[in-house]
């Protein structure tokens, strides 16, 4: 079953009195479960691509279904809210709150989060995230006080707090050493086998891309090849 459908879809910037095109007639598919990887040069659209797949950015035309919605046309708060409930993100710099520790920053999505629960229950949640991803012993660190790999699982485990069925990671592992590289693709790839939990790394890395289950290649705003 697709959980992300789009349907030709356009993405044209107002540049003045000049349109630039970026996304060209663009469609595609991705099953739920899937791991996905995103690649091309800089100004093949895959960063507008995964703007828009991740809803913090929306096309000029075409028409985009999640999870059996269709949500092109949904405003800001909608998307807002869709990607609290729907989507992780993880991202390169990790975007972590440096005076914070590791345990706050997991819980730090609760507080947008439609469901209720203690202040308690949010504790209990975000340590077992952080046990899951091994950072049982790091809970009260502050991100100064973590490498790079910690701070990119603590990342991980904020962008899992909410229980998305999507996981997105751009360039994940573009700041970390290839040991380090290899741990968290491991991490990806035991979320996706055992949670079934659909990710789509964005990375111009081809070793990074093997470790999916499909790579999309995209050229100047249209996906040139798929396998």
């Amino acid at each position: 079953m697709s959980l992300i459908e789009l349907k030709d879809i356009h993405k044209i910037y107002q540049m003045g009195e000049i349109e630039v095109p970026v996304l060209r007639g663009l469609s595609l598919n991705i099953d739920q479960g899937e791991m996905v990887a995103l690649m091309g040069s800089s100004g093949s659209g895959k960063s507008t691509l995964m703007n828009i797949l991740g809803c913090l950015d929306r096309p000029t035309s075409g028409k985009y279904c999640l999870d059996g919605a269709d949500i092109t046309d949904y405003s800001n708060d909608q998307r807002a809210n869709l990607r609290n409930k729907k989507i992780g993100f993880v991202f390169q710099n990790f975007n972590l709150l440096p005076r914070t520790s590791a345990l706050e920053n997991v819980i730090m999505p609760l507080a947008y989060s439609d469901e209720v629960i203690s202040k308690e229950e949010e504790i209990e949640k975000a340590k077992k995230i952080l046990i899951r991803v091994g950072l049982g012993d790091r809970l009260d660190h502050y991100t100064s006080q973590l490498s790079g790999g910690q701070q990119q699982r603590v990342a991980i485990a904020r962008a899992l707090i909410n229980n998305p069925p999507v996981l997105f990671a751009d360039e994940p592992t573009g700041n970390l050493d290839s040991k380090t590289t290899a741990e968290v693709l491991e991490m990806f790839k035991e979320l996706h086998e055992k949670d079934r939990i659909t990710i789509i790394i964005v990375t111009h890395e081809v070793e990074v891309a093997s470790h999916t289950e499909k790579i999309i290649r995209l050229k100047d705003g249209q996906i040139e090849e798929q396998d």
